[in-house]
């Protein structure tokens, strides 16, 4: 015999909503009428506005003039300084150029040179099309670690053939434009070439700038007292171009793009930028800086992102995991529970009701922080001369939004842990010991970088992830770390990570308060 599923009536659908609507309306109305609970969460708003404005009170910039970074077309953050010999071109063309040899100093700040490029030194032709900075380009290039690349527009890399470029293993390097469309392609031997990549890029002037560039950011020292980074030049040398198509006529200029060396590298004490050129034609060009994306670490030295406004976050957590806690805990220590279980007998109902008004609350709290919080930091910010990392509106919405759902789940979590625990301080401290502990021990550097990760993965303090604006790309060396800003998850993972723990305390708390007398 088969057994059917009898669907609930609606009038029973309509009276559960009912049961619960009432229930939900009496922890509100209990919530708001306890004015100690009601001045401890605006004081969370309150603290969490003040330490994250007074955390990034910094003294003083770089000057007005430095206050914001390069955009490139998709609008992000980007370094755009290189050494470029360039010429004119105007509609469909090539340019063919043999690289022979691509070498680096580094300054090590103890009066000594290091030699050899950076595994992210560049040397190659590019087509862009102006030198403003942040204009669109398309560039195919060897470097010093990671073989011929082509890059175009800050965050498109293709890899390509691999393999150093020396003397005795030059690259012959062609980039070819038709329309919008650029092609990058490679050979050993000028005579049988492979492609490298393809891009595309919209709008692109009919007259643009094409040549012959050299770049390096800083280079990466390891010492005993952390990761640091010193200035670090690179010098291609190259044979005769090649030109097709509508070149100007006049002789090859150079220019540095950016005027220094940017952001993301500098000169070195003996070393700066130009270009020589030798008598068969040939070109040996020296430069410093990027063309990519701007990330953390070093540059973060002089700038903020948009998660430095936020930093007071984890204050107002402390304020909002008490108050989560006691909701539910002095209802233990009075006696109070009893007579709510007796107005609502669905034990799980009354819990329901407490995390959606614990929860609501403290996702107000922690959305209105960070609205007020992020505009009136950038404001200051810029103000008093330092860089804002640019993000989008979307960004920004998701970051603001997200503070208020990291609230409103560590506020379920308090109340899932206090209705297990039955004890406030101890339910308090285990709380806090698990998001807050680990977030500050993680991002302040006191830890090794593998442990900071792996509290950042595992922990509830995973969810302060949502949080995070800054990129990660694979063809910038940083410091990718939580103490720079960069979290093991991303953001929505890492939330999910926070969540998880709530909706298992949530789950656990239910469970024991229908399994035992209150």
């Amino acid at each position: 015999m088969t057994a059917t599923l009898t669907p609930r009536p609606p009038a029973t659908r309509r009276a559960e909503r009912s049961g619960f609507l009432r229930a939900l309306h009496a922890e509100w109305t209990k919530f708001r009428t306890v004015r100690g609970w009601v001045l401890a969460m605006a004081g969370a708003l309150l603290v969490t506005i003040v330490v994250g404005l007074l955390g990034t009170a910094a003294p003083g910039g770089r000057g007005a003039g430095s206050a914001s970074y390069p955009k490139g077309p998709g609008g992000e953050a980007v370094n755009d300084s290189f050494y470029f010999v360039h010429r004119t071109l105007t509609g469909d063309g090539a340019l063919t150029v043999p690289l022979r040899s691509l070498t680096g100093v580094a300054d090590t700040g103890t009066g000594e040179t290091a030699r050899g490029a950076q595994p992210w030194a560049k040397a190659g032709i590019i087509v862009k099309e102006s030198l403003t900075q942040g204009s669109s380009y398309a560039a195919v290039m060897a470097t010093g670690g990671h073989g011929v690349r082509m890059q175009y527009d800050y965050t498109h890399d293709t890899a390509g053939p691999s393999g150093k470029v020396t003397q005795e293993s030059p690259r012959w390097l062609r980039l070819v434009r038709s329309g919008d469309s650029l092609t990058g392609y490679s050979s050993t031997d000028g005579s049988h070439w492979t492609r490298v990549g393809h891009a595309k890029l919209p709008g692109l002037a009919r007259t643009v700038r094409a040549g012959l560039f050299a770049t390096s950011p800083q280079a990466k020292q390891d010492t005993a007292a952390g990761t640091g980074f010193s200035p670090a030049v690179a010098t291609g040398t190259f044979g005769r171009p090649g030109l097709t198509g509508d070149w100007s006529r006049s002789a090859w200029s150079g220019t540095q793009v950016g005027g220094d060396a940017g952001t993301s590298g500098s000169y070195t004490n003996t070393t700066k930028g130009g270009f020589t050129q030798t008598d068969g034609g040939g070109f040996t060009v020296t430069g410093a800086g990027d063309i990519a994306p701007v990330v953390g670490g070093p540059v973060m030295g002089v700038g903020f992102s948009v998660e430095n406004f936020l930093v007071g976050t984890f204050a107002g957590l402390i304020v909002v995991i008490a108050v989560g806690t006691v909701f539910i805990t002095g209802e233990y220590r009075r006696g109070l529970l009893r007579t709510t279980m007796a107005a609502t007998p669905l034990r799980g109902r009354v819990l329901a009701a407490k995390a959606w008004v614990a929860g609501g609350v403290a996702c107000a709290i922690g959305l209105v922080a960070a609205a007020i919080t992020v505009p009136l930091g950038e404001r200051s910010a810029r103000g008093r001369g330092f860089h804002v990392f640019p993000v989008t509106s979307a960004t920004e919405v998701r970051v603001m939004a997200g503070t208020g759902l990291l609230c409103a789940a560590a506020a379920v979590l308090a109340l899932g842990v206090g209705a297990l625990l039955r004890r406030s301080g101890t339910a308090v401290a285990l709380v806090i010991a698990s998001i807050v502990l680990p977030f500050l021990l993680a991002t302040s550097g006191v830890l090794p970088p593998g442990v900071s990760e792996w509290l950042l993965r595992v922990t509830p303090a995973a969810g302060f992830a949502v949080q995070q604006t800054l990129p990660r790309y694979a063809q910038v060396l940083s410091v990718y770390e939580p103490s720079t800003g960069y979290y093991p998850l991303v953001p929505w993972a890492g939330l999910a990570v926070l969540c998880g723990y709530a909706a298992l305390a949530f789950a656990l708390a239910v469970v024991r308060l229908r399994g035992r007398d209150v």
